[in-house]
């Protein structure tokens, strides 16, 4: 069995998939070890079956924390006896590579999005050429490469000469007592879970929920607009209706999302990551019986036509959207055929069938 250090940037506690990951891969025999960083306000790491660092930085934003991260990376590599790197997305690519050729280690590549094609990447293109440059560089020169999605996979397959494995980022299977729903004298839950962050939908879903009646939007997550999110609430005079729950531990989202009438998943076009991605949000709303919305992107129309339980919609405009929410959020008996299919689906969309791909691509 290898010993494998899987590398990130966040602070590893909210981080569902590589929480699935590390544990399974340890479970199957192998020393897994988890790097991340620690800021000001994180929490305290849970035990698990694997080891987990977390690196301090000085600089937490920008460019600075990039570059130091990946200093302190690549000496702290360096100090560990190790079979396998496994970088995690594209920000901590470089310090695997080079650590793989001083060690004669072999280099996994993780990629949870297309990392130059994100939002916050796209709309800088000097920032966007940097990042591709470092893409060319290391992605050609990884030993194995798996992705979120069937079409990621096939776009950075094509782009990069590597053969991308396709490892969905689905939850464990869990049963799900809709008992767990509110009070029905009490108002529905519209429910986002994930980074408050750009692209995401996230303004558009508040302003239109001056519109919806008889319903909350709850936020689950934090990120770099919870601040300008917050404020346009309080302009809009949302206070009531639009509820920040802040970051949340994922044995506690479980026990939250099958408490919510209507998921959320609304992206912006923004760059090819967002439009061919296939976010976690997505399976964890079927997996607790719960109808989402989603764009009307590819992997989207796949997740309908196959499994169901979705709406999809065309566009952010707030009218339109508005006018989304209210139909659905208080249509009953739609709501239920889209449970049914959830209840159907969820069996078929489990960490436990999606694993063995994972287990398969390390022994």
């Amino acid at each position: 069995m290898a010993k494998i250090i899987c590398t990130v940037t966040n602070d590893l506690t909210f981080d569902q998939r590589m929480i699935r990951i590390c544990s399974s891969l340890a479970q199957d025999g192998h020393e897994v070890l988890l790097v991340g960083r620690r800021l000001s306000r994180s929490l305290p790491l849970r035990t698990q079956s694997f080891r987990q660092k977390r690196l301090t930085c000085w600089f937490t934003t920008g460019k600075l924390f990039y570059l130091e991260f990946n200093i302190r990376l690549f000496f702290f590599l360096l100090l560990q006896k190790t079979d396998i790197h496994n970088a995690i997305d594209l920000d901590t690519i470089l310090p695997c590579l080079v650590a793989s050729w001083v060690k004669r280690s072999r280099l996994f590549y993780d990629a949870h999005e297309y990392f130059t094609e994100t939002p916050e990447v796209v709309r800088r293109p000097t920032i966007q050429k940097v990042w591709n440059g470092i893409a060319k560089l290391a992605i050609p020169r990884v030993d194995r490469a798996y992705t979120v999605g069937p079409a990621l996979a096939d776009i950075m397959g094509g782009r990069y000469g590597v053969e991308f494995v396709t490892i969905r980022n689905v939850p464990f299977a869990r049963k799900t007592e809709k008992s767990a729903d509110l009070p029905t004298n009490q108002p529905k839950v519209i429910l986002y879970q994930g980074a408050l962050n750009e692209g995401r939908g996230l303004e558009s879903a508040i302003a239109a929920m001056q519109y919806v009646t008889d319903a909350e939007l709850w936020l689950a997550g934090e990120g770099d607009l919870s601040a300008l999110l917050r404020e346009q609430t309080n302009q809009l005079d949302l206070t009531d209706r639009v509820k920040f729950l802040g970051f949340i531990r994922p044995e506690n989202l479980v026990e939250l999302t099958p408490k919510a009438t209507l998921g959320l998943n609304l992206l912006e076009n923004k760059g090819l990551s967002y439009y061919y991605s296939l976010a976690n949000k997505a399976f964890d709303y079927i997996q607790a019986t719960v109808p989402a919305i989603h764009m009307d992107f590819p992997e989207y129309q796949s997740l309908a036509n196959n499994y169901g339980g979705v709406v999809l919609v065309k566009k952010l405009d707030i009218p339109y959207l508005a006018e989304q929410l209210s139909s659905l959020v208080h249509d009953e008996d739609r709501l239920d055929r889209l449970r049914a299919e959830c209840r159907k689906a969820a069996p078929h969309l489990t960490w436990e069938r999606e694993k063995e791909k994972l287990l398969r691509l390390y022994s």
